[in-house]
């Protein structure tokens, strides 16, 4: 006797999700589970309800797995227990499942706590509209076609004897349904299906037709291989087509399917070019003298419904509003600005020229600065689709322009399915990570983008499974990389290079509070009225637990904190306001906090601070510097690079040739030297280092101690000049974080502080050189000869600048 179940009108349950499957009532079978949300669903079902209860609801065809909204469902499911999770030997889940009564979902919604989907709703027990002597007779008739068909599958005995122990109609046709091999809608047709009477019929329809297609099968292959012979595959199939019409008595091989008019139908009604439509013809035509049994047709069908998926002529026409665009950007971004003033010209020019061919441009800078998000806002502004293509570790240059179709498994290139997912021909085209691009066996990718981003040649693109030119001149290209170093040269070419720099603290703080904390309020179900935080907990938790150049692990850390919110949240209703103070920050992220160097507060000789530029924006590092009797050798330490290890060759050569008048008795052929740079597992290299590098060694030589407070970047000669380097913004931007007071940069550098934020160049003094004698005299005033030399080995001269490190020296 089936259990009687009942659920509240007002119960959200847990929701499975199921793509390709309708699961049908009073059926236990496994279930793959392989998403996240199905199985966090699954978990939750174990832990809340004693009964073990949650709801299947199946996808229509057509939605997106990985971006699934709450109108793709099927509203009718069924109500299921879990009975156990196992995990296979290949590591996935495995969920064996009851399914108890038919499900119809009133409301269905995403719980972001759960990270699950979940229905409420009602059962739906089966309709008993069948007496006694008609259920009879309908379960006979459906016993024995199954019977005949189970039999022309050769299955065994016992399964066979297994169908006269159902006694119950409704029963024997949920069993049935769930193992017919029937497309999804068919099988979704007959589970919403509550009437007991209509659901045997239209299984016993289906199941005639199942015996039918066995036996036609079975008599055209006895026929068939009585005609054919080995040599030709491609005659059998024909010969096979013909026996099966002949049988229909149909009898005129030309005579058309429906399925095939429809594609004809829909080929022309499509306003294909003409190319394209005399080449899609052509392939109907092949398509029409195939069986359905031969692995080819598969191939053109797919190849068909790729060029009438493709939008041949369909444009965005949005109307492109500057002042709307920098609205836009203004909202969504803050600081940037000379790349949205930028942006905003390259949009001037598409309003004044709209035949102009589509932009390329390249985005470059750390993770977490907005790349991305640029990308999206563009495509806001201007009304077009926005498409992005990962090329992260891409080695294959079939990954961008297809597969030939004669490969199994072919399918069309990265570049052709964006296009066919955005629907317009002229979208917003996002080539994310396009510096980690890969070179393996199957080509270079780096190479067949080149055909892609060129404006005089994408109007022809041609994708190797299309394998029809289509025109990418409209589409508005935007490629990001987080270095220009691995790009190759032709394809940097193509592309105009627009530069993002990592955010100071201030642009943070202010990025955190008017967007990342209110996002992640949403998000976690909080408002702003239950829960407060202050700008100085805001920036504590910037400069301690963050260290990169965007913003990415401060909204991760923002959202630790408000999971910890929303736990009080529930544990103390009646609480009105939570507010986040330092204790629940340490609590929640720890006392491992990250540490930036810092400006030292004593000086010593042979010790100067340099400035560094990382793929995280900027940091401050120290120059030592020490001296021993030997032979005039120098020894490098902390895993310097061979560009830095020859800075340190021509800042010695340098102090050698300079210094040797003014320190008497000094003899550097009598003297070994040793540098070292802190954090030795980190690599450094670069030549930036070079007048520090020299300023340590003239210090240590001289005796005379470097301000602490005093940083320095910049290449050195052999002749002594002091060139210009990169990264001034983020070297300037780790300067005043670190405590630095003064600065000294070439003069060359001068024109880069037009990008440095104001407040840093009001709190700083910078000091612009030419020469290593305008360095000496900026660092040591007017040289002298030490008076405190008693021996090569004496103990260094320390100055105190009135401060105290944290160790009181």
């Amino acid at each position: 006797m089936k259990t009687t179940h009942t659920i509240q009108s007002s119960e959200f349950l847990p929701t499975l999700v199921l793509k390709n499957t309708v699961l049908f009532p009073d059926v236990t079978l496994p279930v793959l589970v392989s998403k996240s949300v199905s199985l966090n669903a699954l978990h939750r079902a174990i832990d809340t309800d004693k009964e073990r209860r949650f709801v299947a609801l199946t996808l229509k065809e057509g939605a997106e797995i990985d971006n699934i909204k709450s109108s793709d469902f099927y509203t009718v499911g069924t109500l299921c227990i879990v009975e156990r999770i196992e995990k296979n030997e290949r590591g996935e889940s495995i969920a064996y499942v009851r399914s108890i009564e038919r499900f119809e979902a009133k409301t269905i919604q995403f719980e972001s706590a759960f990270n699950a989907w979940a229905a409420q709703g009602e059962l739906v027990p089966d309709h008993k509209d069948l007496d006694a002597a008609t259920e009879k007779a309908l379960l006979t008739s459906l016993k024995e076609v199954s019977r005949e068909i189970l039999t022309s599958i050769n299955a065994t005995e016992n399964f066979k004897r297994t169908l006269d122990d159902f006694k119950d109609a409704g029963l024997f046709t949920n069993v049935v349904a769930q193992h017919l091999p029937l497309i999804i809608a068919k099988k979704q047709e007959i589970l919403e299906l509550a009437s007991v009477k209509n659901r045997s019929l239209k299984v016993l329809e289906l199941l005639v037709e199942q015996r039918e297609m066995i036996k036609v099968n079975n008599e055209m292959g006895l026929k068939i291989s009585e005609k054919t012979s080995k040599a030709y595959r491609e005659s059998i199939l024909r010969e096979q087509l013909r026996t099966i019409k002949e049988e229909l008595g149909e009898g005129d091989p030309a005579d058309e399917s429906g399925e095939k008019k429809s594609l004809k139908d829909r080929i022309k009604e499509a306003n294909l070019p003409k190319d394209v439509e005399k080449v899609a013809l052509e392939q109907v035509n092949r398509y029409e003298n195939m069986g359905q049994q031969n692995a080819e047709s598969h191939v053109i069908r797919n190849y068909l419904e790729l060029i009438l998926a493709l939008p041949w002529n369909e444009e965005a026409k949005g109307e492109l509003d500057l002042d709307l665009a920098q609205k836009i950007l203004d909202e969504e971004h803050f600081g940037l600005e000379k790349i949205k003033k930028h942006i905003v010209q390259h949009l001037a020019v598409m309003k004044l020229s709209p035949n102009k061919k589509g932009s390329i441009l390249l985005f470059v800078g750390p993770p977490g600065v907005g790349k991305t998000s640029l990308g999206q806002s563009i495509a806001k502004a201007l009304g077009r689709k926005f498409v992005r293509a990962a090329l992260g570790g891409v080695r294959d240059d079939s990954d961008v322009r297809g597969h030939r179709r004669t490969y199994v498994g072919a399918m069309p290139g990265r570049i052709i399915e964006g296009i066919r997912r955005a629907k317009e021909k002229n979208p917003v085209f996002m080539l994310d990570e396009i510096d980690k691009l890969g070179r393996g066996y199957g080509g270079d990718p780096a190479s067949a983008l080149l055909e892609v981003l060129d404006p005089e040649q994408n109007s022809t693109f041609t994708d190797q499974y299309l394998d029809l030119p289509f025109d990418l001149s409209k589409v508005f290209f935007i490629a990001t990389a987080n270095s220009l170093d691995t790009i190759p040269a032709p394809l940097l070419d193509r592309m105009e290079i627009i530069q993002l720099s990592g955010y100071t603290t201030d642009e943070k703080l202010h990025i955190a509070k008017s967007h990342l904390f209110p996002k992640q309020l949403k998000e976690h179900g909080l408002t702003p009225e239950k829960v407060q935080i202050s700008d100085e907990i805001l920036t504590g938790v910037i400069a301690d637990y963050t260290r990169e150049a965007g913003v990415r692990d401060l909204q991760r850390k923002i959202a630790r904190i408000l999971r910890s919110v929303s736990e009080k949240v529930v544990k103390h209703a009646d609480q009105e306001k939570f507010i986040v103070d330092n204790d629940m920050v340490e609590d929640v992220l720890g006392l491992d906090k990250n540490s930036y160097e810092l400006a030292q507060s004593s000086a010593t000789a042979g010790v100067v601070t340099g400035l560094a530029w990382t793929p995280v924006g900027g940091d401050i590092l120290f120059i030592e510097s020490a001296m021993m009797p030997g032979s005039g050798k120098i020894q490098l330490t902390g895993k310097l690079g061979e560009v830095m290890s020859e800075s340190a060759h021509i800042g010695l050569s340098l102090v050698r040739s300079k210094l040797s008048k003014l320190v008497p008795g000094f003899d550097f052929s009598k003297t070994d030297f040793h540098i070292h740079v802190p954090s030795g597992s980190i690599p450094k290299d670069g030549p930036s280092a070079g007048i520090t590098i020299f300023t340590a060694l003239c210090s240590l030589v001289l005796g005379k101690v470097v301000d602490p407070k005093l940083a320095m970047t910049g290449e050195i000669t052999l002749r002594g000049a002091v060139m210009p380097v990169g990264g001034i913004k983020e070297k300037l931007i780790a300067a005043h974080r670190a405590g630095i007071k003064r600065v000294i940069l070439s003069k060359r550098n001068e024109k880069d502080l037009r990008e440095v934020p104001a407040i840093v160049k009001q709190e700083m003094e910078f000091i612009f050189i030419e020469n290593i004698n305008e360095l000496t005299q900026a660092v040591f005033g007017k040289m002298s000869p030490p008076h405190f030399y008693e021996s090569l080995l004496g103990p260094p001269y320390v100055e105190d600048f009135g401060m105290k490190n944290e160790n009181g020296f």
